[in-house]
């Protein structure tokens, strides 16, 4: 079947819905209603009925007509890009499917769902809304292992207006989506660091005093610094900092006790790790130059983002 569809290929975005992209056939109720009408026109021209006879073409008339409606459904609808949050492997990651209405034509009843290679779509489906022209889908892809999983085909597909008839049309966006390794779900804590302390200004609570600044609303009582405030005539509070411990080197090369993809683990559940307690790390991987030392949401994307496309053993 697919062999015989299009786009037979992955595509880049955005794809446009053109006619030659869409598919129409009956459903069930369609043939069911196809056959009773056919019954309809053998009895009233087997008795010479002509208000039966008007009758069945009136209505296969109107079965036409949703053929047509269910066509313009799709025609004119693009899809704009595709995208997804990374995930660990194992887990779920949702693709959101963009999609726009060059018309102001109203469009309602649009799945997207994944297609199989025979070209049917699979059970779980989510609903397109177009509101003001433009709409989203969310759609659930399990995952399995690290790195880029390429999309399979989605079909977007309509029934109405009459449930008679189904129109579909596919896109296979070129847009692989990254997975990232599966963090080790026990292992040891975080290596001790290396080189000078860093620290981080908090608030009210640390160990050293850092500076002494102005008043603001909200601030604790207990940091208010009284004799500074009274000299000055004016509320002064302490600031402090604390130190958070050296930056913490994650080398590949120190894990030489275990399997490859073990050590991929290990270096992502480390990774998390430094991230929750606020440390600075840097990740050393073979071949690479090292990522870091640094500390953030980017930085922890770069991390992961290496580990997950690194060679597969």
């Amino acid at each position: 079947m697919q062999a015989w569809t299009r786009p037979r290929d992955p595509e880049p975005l955005p794809v446009h819905f053109v006619r030659q992209r869409i598919y129409v056939l009956p459903t069930g109720f369609g043939l069911f209603y196809a056959a009773l009408l056919f019954s309809m026109v053998i009895g009233a021209l087997n008795f010479n009925n002509n208000p039966a006879l008007l009758l069945a073409l009136l209505l296969a008339g109107a079965g036409l007509t949703s053929l047509v409606a269910g066509h313009l459904q799709l025609a004119g609808l693009t899809v704009v890009a595709v995208e997804a949050e990374p995930v660990a492997a194992g887990s779920p990651i949702t693709l959101r499917l963009h999609a726009h209405a060059a018309d102001q034509r109203r469009r309602r009843g649009l799945r997207v769902a994944f297609a199989h290679s025979d070209g049917s779509a699979s059970q779980r489906h989510a609903v397109l809304n177009l509101e003001q022209d433009h709409g989203e889908a969310a759609l659930d892809i399990e995952t399995e292992r690290r790195g880029w999983l390429e999309l399979p085909r989605l079909r977007v597909s309509t029934t109405r207006p009459l449930g008679l008839a189904r129109a579909w049309a596919y896109a296979w966006p070129d847009a692989p989506l990254l997975v990232y390794p599966a963090p080790e779900a026990h292992g040891p804590a975080l290596p001790e660091g290396a080189g000078q302390q860093v620290h981080t200004r908090l608030h009210p609570t640390g160990d050293d005093v850092h500076h002494l600044r102005a008043y603001r609303a909200g601030d604790a009582r207990r940091a208010i610094a009284w004799k500074h405030s009274a000299r000055r005539d004016t509320l002064l509070v302490r600031e402090y900092e604390q130190p958070l411990g050296a930056e913490v080197v994650l080398a590949w090369n120190a894990l030489s006790g275990l399997p490859y993809e073990g050590r991929i683990a290990r270096l992502a559940r480390w990774v998390d790790e430094a991230e929750r307690e606020g440390r600075r790390y840097r990740l050393d991987l073979p071949a690479q130059p090292a990522l870091g030392p640094d500390q953030g949401a980017q930085h922890r994307h770069a991390c992961l983002r290496a580990l997950a496309l690194l060679p597969h053993d």
